[in-house]
């Protein structure tokens, strides 16, 4: 049977103003008037006809008559001394996802509740998981002790839907006499909800006033009338969502919950009565984890291309560090050794762990694999190669260990892009990629006084960095047409592999042509540009 949690943050807006002024006040500064239960304040919103209403009440401006909606100015003329600042719902949506994310602690399958008018809150599935901390009852206890502690004031229910648990938080009661919060199964579940009101069943305005103008009050007061007539008697649409959400809450139709992130299929979870406050607590901890892991993906023949290790501090923060692999894999020795490059110590574990997660965030399938014996070595060495970037990849960042990506270009600057080696086939033999210079000048530098023969012979002797260089050696030329649909201007180059009496080995182009790109004619002296030489690069 499914099991959902609703959890309903009451003020939720209130709530993240009063904790970013908390965390934004000096020490020495005087308290602010929001801080004061007693002080009524307002969060102001302008709506879509551009007047300032309300948008967040703390509880003593409700006790002292002000609702959500209501305009500025009649609130001031109920209470003049109205503390009232503007809101900032991008904020309030912000700090909702964090506090999802917070709240993987007890489910991994967390969502946001797209509730609005101060009925903000959370889905958590904790199907097959109540077991883990206590039972449900406890489940719910430490929920709403946790977000009590951390300012954020909440009602929790627990229901076999989404929609069940989210009447039952925001109308149900305060729940059981252990202060849990309501608990309703699957054989219950209409007599928890018949008491309650039609708007429990989040319906729009618009049909709630029709049903209330049909003596349509309770939701019990559904139960007995047909569907169909049930649907007929409202206004456009309004009768079928009333039918769909009735059903949704009983259970008859099902409703889909969208995570916040999509929960990992393979992962290891461990908790602890004491929180771990020390690295070499979780370093000890970590080799069991990653053997856990690592059954599953066996058993069903994954490997795993990312993993990701989230401790759950104390102070309800989380604190991750992840890895990734180029090859899939599911040996924990290699994790291990991943973890330790990454570094342990980027885990900030304030005053302790209480849990701590190794998830499987990328996995492929791992299919034999044989080589053929002439190439057995051949294989060792890209597996060696492999292993190397992942650990390189893992000490460093993905972004500092670089490989060169051919690309669709001929010219030398533009034919490759370094791009992360993570994961890509890294070309160990470099006559794959043509005969080029180990380095590449960019821009490349002119040379000076060569002496060569027209119209397409070698340089003999040149000046390259005030230096002359006599060359005893020479080969070429290799012919690069231009690139004419980037520029208008594009000549054509000839490359050649020299050598110098001292062994220096280049690679040098001209660029242009004689006798196409260049006549020597002297009426034409000022719409043609003499051919150039220039130096692009040293050989090995």
């Amino acid at each position: 049977m499914r099991r959902i949690v609703s959890v309903w943050l009451i003020d939720w807006p209130i709530s993240v103003r009063r904790r970013s002024l908390e965390r934004a006040r000096r020490p020495a500064s005087p308290p602010e008037p929001v801080d004061d239960p007693r002080n009524p304040f307002a969060l102001i919103l302008k709506n879509h006809r551009g007047a300032a209403v309300i948008h967040a009440l703390n509880p003593a401006a409700r006790r002292a008559g002000l609702r959500r909606g209501q305009t500025q100015a009649d609130a001031r003329a109920m209470i003049p001394y109205l503390i009232g600042q503007p809101a900032d719902p991008a904020a309030d949506a912000r700090a909702l996802t964090a506090l999802a994310q917070w709240a993987e602690r007890w489910s991994p399958s967390v969502s946001v509740d797209p509730s609005e008018e101060g009925l903000e809150g959370l889905f958590l599935d904790v199907t097959g998981a109540a077991h883990l901390f206590g039972g449900e009852a406890a489940l719910l206890r430490q929920i709403r002790e946790r977000l009590m502690e951390a300012g954020a004031p909440a009602r929790v229910a627990l229901g076999p839907t989404p929609g069940a648990a989210w009447a039952l938080a925001r109308w149900g009661g305060d729940g059981e006499e252990s202060g849990a919060g309501p608990i309703a199964t699957g054989d219950d579940v209409r007599d928890r909800l018949a008491p309650l009101p039609v708007e429990a069943l989040r319906i729009r305005d618009r049909t709630l006033a029709q049903a209330r103008r049909f003596g349509l009050k309770r939701i019990g007061d559904l139960y007995p009338m047909p569907r169909a007539g049930l649907a007929r008697r409202f206004r456009n649409d309004g009768g079928v969502a009333l039918v769909q959400r009735l059903d949704q809450a009983l259970g008859h139709v099902g409703e889909a919950l969208t995570p916040l992130r999509p929960p990992p299929r393979y992962r290891a979870w461990e908790t602890w009565m004491e929180p771990v406050g020390d690295l070499e607590g979780v370093a000890a901890r970590l080799p069991e984890l990653a053997a856990d892991l690592a059954a599953p993906l066996e058993r069903d023949g994954q490997g795993a291309r990312a993993l990701t290790l989230t401790g759950f501090r104390s102070d309800g923060r989380t604190t991750a560090l992840s890895v990734r692999m180029g090859q899939p894999g599911r040996d924990v020795g290699v994790w291990l050794r991943l973890f330790r490059e990454a570094g342990l110590g980027r885990l900030e574990l304030g005053f302790g762990l209480d849990a701590l997660m190794l998830t499987a965030d990328l996995v492929e399938p791992m299919a034999a694999r044989q080589a053929a014996l002439e190439s057995e070595a051949e294989v060792r060495q890209s597996e060696s190669l492999a292993a190397l970037i992942d650990r390189l990849t893992a000490r460093l960042g993905e972004d500092r260990v670089l490989t060169p990506e051919a690309e669709d270009s001929w010219i030398p600057e533009r034919a490759d892009r370094l791009r992360p080696a993570l994961g890509r086939r890294v070309v160990a033999d470099p006559g794959e990629m043509g005969r080029r210079p180990i380095l590449l000048l960019d821009p490349p530098e002119p040379i000076h006084d060569p002496l060569f023969d027209l119209p397409d012979g070698a340089p003999a002797r040149f000046t390259w960095r005030r230096a002359p260089r006599r060359v005893i050696r020479a080969e070429g030329p290799e012919r690069l047409a231009p690139e004419w649909w980037r520029t208008a201007r594009a000549r054509t180059r000839d490359y050649y592999c020299l050598e110098d009496a001292e062994g220096g080995r280049y690679w040098v182009f001209r660029e242009g042509l004689y006798g196409r790109d260049y006549t020597g004619d002297p009426a034409r002296a000022g719409q043609e540009r003499a051919p150039s030489w220039w130096m692009h690069g040293v050989l090995a």
